[in-house]
């Protein structure tokens, strides 16, 4: 044990040995972990520390629990956010990862909210195009996803609003259509209520607290080319991982 590790408190240096074993392979999704016996008897350690052990591996996302089983190591689904896909694209990919659909769910003209319109540069209350559908993998619904586009801009894609899947999404075809490149991004990153409209496509109740990720895109001229805000299923992860610089 390193000599920073050893000023940790017990369990949580224990809980941080079993997830060097998760991420190093040794322990997989579905494996079994020690149980809170296990760990008194092989640690030494008194029932409250191994029960914090375990209580911090499910608070971090680490293992579920199954009543009369014990706790095995959780199957991470990790979230695909707008950039990604984008990144995707630009290098001749789908937008899609390994075993992913994307639905068509709906399109319309709308009010812009007040949210809707800071990001787009217009007044509250003008007309903007939302065209919405959703990311389906192994684990089920990942995210239920909205973008929102001017009025003006619309007039010249009308596929946004065509239940077909756009081959390289609203961004590919609004530089195809406008030489309107994307350069800049702000991302933002919360937790959320669930709107009702919203909860069915991502089979939770409404008013369900996720991760909420909104896009505003800005193109070579700084100019606002479309928002988007993508509402993420529980139980997903999102992982940024790099240097540190």
């Amino acid at each position: 044990m390193d000599r920073e590790a050893q000023h940790l408190p017990p369990y949580r240096q224990y809980a941080n040995e079993i997830i060097a074993r998760i991420r190093s392979g040794e322990l997989r999704p579905g494996d079994k972990i020690p149980s809170a016996r296990d760990l008194i008897r092989e640690k030494g350690v008194a029932m409250g520390t191994a029960s914090r052990v375990l209580a911090a591996l499910r608070d971090e996302g680490w293992v579920d629990t199954i009543t009369g089983y014990g706790s095995v190591v959780r199957t991470q689904a990790a979230l695909t956010q707008g950039a990604d896909r984008i990144g995707m694209i630009r290098s001749g990919g789908t937008g899609l990862v390994d075993g992913e659909v994307v639905e068509f769910v709906e399109a319309r003209t709308e009010p812009a909210s007040q949210e809707v319109a800071d990001a787009l540069g217009v007044e509250a209350g003008q007309e903007v195009v939302m065209r919405r559908r959703r990311y389906v993998d192994e684990a089920g619904v990942s995210v239920v996803s909205s973008t929102w586009i001017t009025a003006a801009l619309g007039e010249r894609l009308p596929e946004f609003t065509q239940p077909e899947r756009l081959p390289k999404m609203t961004m590919g075809l609004i530089e195809e259509r406008t030489q309107r490149r994307a350069t800049r991004k702000r991302d933002t990153h919360s937790v959320g209520s669930v709107p009702t409209d919203v909860a069915p496509q991502l089979n939770v109740e409404p008013g369900e607290r996720v991760l909420k990720v909104t896009n505003r895109y800005l193109d070579q001229n700084d100019e606002p080319t479309e928002y988007a805000v993508d509402w993420h299923a529980p139980g997903r992860s999102w992982v940024a991982e790099g240097p540190v610089e």
